[in-house]
């Protein structure tokens, strides 16, 4: 009688445990972009939109680049966050073909992480002196953006090690719930 008491106490304690984890396990991920993944472009976009599940911030100071056939790299201008959404203006130069635009980012969970998105620019896109930008580019030496209003910062989330701790409490609780439960009716 008292193993199933105890079985049910680590039964719960571990129900707990995975109710308590899952937030720290689950990861947030690329939803959408503008320009979409594999499009055909017949103009070149004049800015760019990232969707992802869950807040972001910007990983470094280059958080967005697009390059192209012909080495061909467009003139991206300071990114800026929204909760989910990153956007970007940006200046396209280069030849019709192939473009693939790299993003570096961290997510609410504190981990950085990096992907790209390819499309295609069916025509050539006009040379810089045809076209006037649309933002001025963040110089590559300049610092990291401040925090806008109501955007996360890593250091205002709780870190992983902080979930791992209060889980281990939780079943190590449990346990001792259990052993005295047991202990009581002997």
């Amino acid at each position: 009688m008292r193993f199933k008491r105890f079985g049910a106490s680590l039964l719960v304690t571990g129900l707990a445990l995975l109710g308590t984890a899952s937030p720290a396990l689950a990861h947030s991920e690329l939803k959408s972009s503008d320009p979409a993944r594999g499009a055909s472009l017949a103009t070149p976009p004049t800015q760019i939109k990232l969707t992802f599940s869950g807040p972001v911030t910007l990983a470094d100071q280059n958080p967005i680049q697009i390059t192209g056939p012909e080495n061909a790299s467009w003139t991206v201008g300071r990114a800026e966050v929204a909760g989910t959404v990153v956007t970007a203006p940006v200046q396209a130069v280069g030849p019709a073909g192939e473009y693939t635009l790299r993003y570096k980012v961290t997510f609410e969970d504190t981990h950085a992480t990096s992907g790209s998105v390819k499309f295609n620019l069916s025509v050539p896109a006009p040379s810089p002196t045809s076209q006037a930008p649309t933002s001025s580019p963040a110089p590559a030496s300049s610092a990291a953006p401040a925090p806008q209003a109501g955007e996360t910062t890593p250091e205002d989330l709780v870190p992983t090690w902080v979930w791992i701790v209060l889980a281990v409490a939780v079943v190590v609780a449990g346990i001792v719930v259990a052993l005295r439960f047991t202990r009581r009716k002997d």
